[in-house]
């Protein structure tokens, strides 16, 4: 946790930017880059879909949500990957669930 999930990228693609992707969100984040999963969806496109970035998270301050969606849409325009739809999904640590407990009444690991 987190989790970036795209969709209509490369597996090659993402293993080549995962190291760097991952380093650099974790800095901005400022969370060990160990728990920060990339997931890549298989999706069966019907209509045109763009490609996108789901990233899925604990509420931060919009001024961290600007700051990350930027940071990583710049390095993606960098290896190549123009007009990717960026967007959170944010998750309320008690309705994430480890071992059937909600997060708030476990203590969160440091």
């Amino acid at each position: 946790m987190p989790f970036l999930r795209f969709k209509g990228f490369s597996a090659a693609f993402l293993k080549q930017i995962a190291p760097p992707l991952v380093e650099e969100f974790a800095a901005l984040v400022s969370i060990p880059k160990e728990i920060v999963k990339i997931e890549l969806l298989d999706i069966q496109v019907i209509t045109n879909t763009p490609r996108s970035l789901e990233i899925l998270m604990f509420q931060r301050t919009q001024e961290l949500h600007d700051a990350i969606a930027s940071k990583l849409n710049r390095m993606l325009t960098e290896f190549g990957c123009e007009n990717v739809h960026i967007f959170f999904i944010i998750l309320n640590p008690a309705l994430y669930y480890k071992e059937g407990k909600p997060l708030r009444s476990q203590p969160l690991p440091v």
